[in-house]
């Protein structure tokens, strides 16, 4: 059984470790970057199994119109199992219907936010990080 708690404190090593086992690109060598990064993050959605940490969500809300969810990650042996949906249907329970929820696909992922619920958008633009 898989179990979801909200805003849990997480081990920045066990999010490394699902990072790499999920296939999403984050800077996972630097392990006091992903610490800041969800020590920042006020929206944090995880999903367990066994006590162990096998997806994440992470994002950034102001809980009244826009929240941006910047990670979200499950360890390849749990994928296609709904966990990522899941998140997603929490972060969008925990920010409300008046709040729009958005993000950056990475290019590998482009095929799987329309088939749950995401549509594409034109008008976005983006200043790329340095490092």
């Amino acid at each position: 059984m898989i179990e979801y708690r909200q805003n849990q404190p997480l081990d920045p090593a066990e999010v490394v470790r699902v990072f790499d086992t999920s296939g999403i690109d984050r800077p996972t060598t630097d392990l006091p970057r992903i610490a800041q990064m969800f020590d920042n993050a006020n929206l944090v959605v995880s999903a367990w199994s066994d006590g162990r940490l096998i997806g994440v969500g992470r994002a950034l809300t102001d809980y009244a119109y826009c929240c941006y969810l910047s990670d979200l990650a499950v360890d390849a042996a749990y994928q296609n199992q709904g966990v990522g949906q899941e998140i997603i249907r929490r972060i969008q329970h925990a920010i409300g219907e008046g709040v729009s929820l958005i993000l950056l696909s990475a290019p590998s992922a482009m095929a799987y936010y329309p088939r749950v619920g995401f549509a594409r958008a034109d008008n976005a633009y983006v200043i790329r990080r340095k490092r």
